[in-house]
């Protein structure tokens, strides 16, 4: 008699962003598995978040980083060799940025308001694709609920996708929205700012970014501590109501 599976192993729980690392998974089994798809969702998680700041800039009239081919899912049109490595190391990295042409954009926004809503698309996108990922593949994993399929090595994969998907993207807006440069957050921040005072800023630019640098790839656990506090709020919009719901729905196939 096949014993039926408890719903509450395919609930996905708040994943701290060193879970998503080749060092935590060398640490706790790592396999050529997780590798995998480790590298399939820095694939398209990266490259979704710059494809976003270029169609951002395109609707805004700046066609530069279309007429570069960034405006593309194509992993080879986004990736950063180094961010890609630490990224697979770390659990968090970066890809190439995408150019823009402030001069180029629409008259309708002014030049500040243009470079806040190119940068806040990046980040915004990967809540986006966050959300978009976790309902997709629950509802795969629904359907091979219904079919009894899910104690296999396809559903495995599927349920470590989907965790991976949803904690990379709520990372990756997380890590982007910080008012540190040369992140997002810091555009959108600045954009805020008198010029006088983001003109200052500038000068110090290059030694914030260096310094960052350094303290994501030496500074993990840190960096880990801020960003779990900061992702909670998102966590709580996007993954609550939508686990909730599923919760329900295979309470009541199983």
């Amino acid at each position: 008699m096949r014993i039926k599976p408890r719903w509450d192993h395919l609930m996905l729980m708040s994943l701290p962003y060193t879970g998503m690392s080749i060092l935590y998974g060398m640490r706790n089994g790592f396999d050529i598995r997780t590798l995998l798809i480790l590298v399939l969702v820095l694939a398209i998680s990266l490259s979704f978040h710059e494809m976003a700041h270029a169609w951002s800039a395109n609707r805004l009239g700046d066609d530069t980083a279309a007429l570069q081919g960034r405006l593309t899912m194509n992993p080879a049109a986004h990736l950063d060799p180094i961010g890609s490595i630490v990224f697979l190391l770390a659990g968090i990295g970066w890809a190439k940025p995408v150019p823009i042409n402030p001069a180029r954009f629409t008259k309708s926004k002014t030049v500040k308001q243009g470079i806040m809503l190119t940068s806040l698309a990046g980040p915004m996108s990967n809540l986006v694709l966050a959300a978009l990922s976790l309902i997709v593949l629950n509802i795969i994993i629904t359907v091979m609920m219904i079919f009894g399929a899910v104690d296999n090595i396809v559903a495995d994969v599927i349920l470590q996708l989907r965790n991976f998907m949803f904690s990379a993207n709520v990372t990756l807006a997380v890590f982007n929205l910080l008012p540190i440069p040369p992140l997002d957050g810091y555009k959108i921040f600045g954009s805020m700012l008198p010029d006088s005072l983001y003109y200052k800023i500038m000068g110090f630019e290059r030694y914030i970014g260096m310094i960052f640098l350094l303290l994501v790839i030496f500074g993990r656990g840190i960096l880990g501590t801020v960003l779990s506090v900061i992702r909670l709020p998102f966590e709580y919009v996007i993954l609550s109501p939508i686990m909730w719901l599923f919760s329900k729905l295979w309470e009541m196939i199983l």
